[in-house]
């Protein structure tokens, strides 16, 4: 027998010849047997039964007593069929299997038969695994079965064609992989049979047939497979789909913390560290001040109103810029930092830093006489060179611990307090500034402002909030003073 996509072979059969139209005892089954004709209803019949009762109870055999029937007689053997099977040398049984598969996305199609064929092999998975020819019993050995007792009663194997392919002319592989298993469950109602009939005409022109229950195993070919090619515009989609679903999950993470935090009111430890990392606070930039410690690498932000002395005030850090070294008159200036790089520097030579010049010499390198600290600094104060004064936000030390003022540094006497340095840095901007002028001290003065913030700060971004230290503001307010004693300080509005 052969159907589509799978074909049968016989392995075991009951026969029941010479069957003609009579009345005649039913099979013994449960409902069939009877002891009188009370038991057998006119006419009933059973879904087991092999006929029409007519109502008598008939002697079957030496033990049973069954209700007579009207049907195909002798009725046909139900019981257990032959064991071992009557054709179980159809193990050594081969089949051919022809399978072609098409890809039409790819115009391409492929036959199982390998280009050079070999008509005496016998697929082995080890040796032969391309091989189209497959013996019977092996095909039950590789579903993991016996095929001498599943030739008894039956069964279904699947023969599974697995096509994985690559079309790809640089790594083509397109090749069948063969793969068996056993359908029907061996231990609920295991088995594969079915009955046919061949009739004949007897010479008096009564019809007679001969009924068959075979039993066999049904081989299910089941094909699958996968073609695959590159396309650059496929990937192009991929990469975009896959993209839009980082979206899709950034979007639903924050539909689950949204309902988080309503339900918790968003109090939750988790709640506020998302909001926190998720939201920055933009601050007015009158709302804020930047201080730099000399022991200290980085700039600290402290937010206004101040409760407490500056020095004292806790902030969070920020990012600087450090200034690239170069010569120390163009440290004041940004225009004059873009050409450091380009041009030929020279060493940098020690200057006179005296309030008029001073005569006197210092070398690079050599520490400063450091002056006595003041006995009437203040308790907020490290380096005992500030002054006392009862505003919070001009408490500022240039130091966080205890230790030397920044003041007594060359670094300082070069970049911010020289008058070379300053006075360069006025030329560089107005070749024609007139140096006699009375009012060149307040000139000189807001440039050492301008020349510090950009040293310690990094940038002239931050100049307008950036605070500069107590110590540092009068050591350059007495290099440089006003004719009048009265200095505006740093601006809180």
């Amino acid at each position: 027998m052969q159907a589509t996509n799978s074909f049968f072979v016989m392995t075991n059969i009951i026969k029941t010849e010479n069957q003609l139209k009579r009345n005649c005892p039913e099979y013994p089954f449960v409902k069939a047997v009877c002891s009188s004709d009370n038991q057998c209803k006119n006419g009933s019949v059973d879904i087991h039964s092999k006929g029409i009762q007519t109502g008598r109870c008939v002697v079957y055999n030496a033990t049973f007593k069954t209700c007579e029937v009207n049907a195909w007689c002798p009725v046909q053997y139900m019981g257990e069929p032959p064991e071992p099977a009557i054709l179980r040398s159809s193990e050594d049984f081969t089949v051919l299997i022809k399978n072609n598969i098409k890809f039409p996305k790819f115009n391409y199609s492929i036959p199982n038969i390998p280009k050079n064929f070999n008509t005496s092999c016998t697929y082995n998975k080890t040796i032969f695994p391309f091989c189209p020819i497959f013996r019977l019993g092996n095909i039950v050995q590789e579903a993991k079965q016996k095929f001498s007792e599943m030739a008894v009663k039956g069964g279904i194997i699947a023969i599974r064609i697995n096509w994985d392919c690559n079309l790809d002319s640089w790594f083509y592989d397109c090749r069948p992989k063969y793969g068996f298993q056993r359908l029907d469950d061996k231990n609920i109602m295991p088995g594969f049979h079915f009955r046919y009939a061949k009739y004949y005409k007897l010479p008096q022109g009564e019809e007679q047939r001969t009924l068959y229950k075979v039993y066999g195993i049904r081989f299910d070919v089941i094909v699958f497979g996968t073609g695959r090619k590159f396309n650059i515009i496929e990937l192009i989609k991929n990469i975009g789909s896959m993209i839009s679903y980082f979206g899709l999950v950034a979007s639903a993470i924050e539909v689950v913390l949204s309902v988080v935090s309503y339900s918790n009111s968003g109090k939750s430890a988790l709640c506020k560290i998302y909001n926190r990392k998720k939201y920055e606070t933009v601050l007015n930039p009158s709302q804020v001040m930047y201080v730099s410690y000399v022991d200290e690498p980085h700039v600290t932000l402290i937010k206004k109103p101040l409760k407490t002395s500056l020095q004292h005030a806790q902030g969070s850090i920020v990012e600087s810029h450090p200034v690239k070294f170069c010569d120390a008159g163009s440290c004041c200036t940004t225009e004059s930092n873009e050409h450091c790089d380009n041009e030929e520097s020279e060493p940098m030579r020690s200057t006179e830093s005296n309030e008029n010049d001073d005569n006197e010499q210092y070398e690079l390198g050599q520490p400063l006489r450091q002056g006595a600290s003041s006995p009437d600094s203040p308790k907020w104060c490290c380096c005992g060179k500030c002054l006392p004064t009862q505003k919070y936000h001009e408490q500022l030390c240039c130091r966080r611990k205890k230790g030397q003022c920044i003041t007594t540094s060359h670094w300082f006497q070069q970049l911010v307090l020289s008058s070379r340095t300053l006075k360069k840095a006025l030329l560089y901007k107005d070749p024609f500034l007139d140096l006699t002028d009375g009012n060149i001290n307040n000139q000189m003065r807001h440039l050492a402002y301008m020349q510090y913030v950009h040293w310690r700060f990094g940038s002239f971004d931050l100049e307008d909030r950036a605070v500069i230290p107590s110590c540092c503001r009068w050591k350059i307010r007495d290099t440089y003073p006003k004719v009048v004693n009265n200095y505006t300080g740093f601006k809180m509005e």
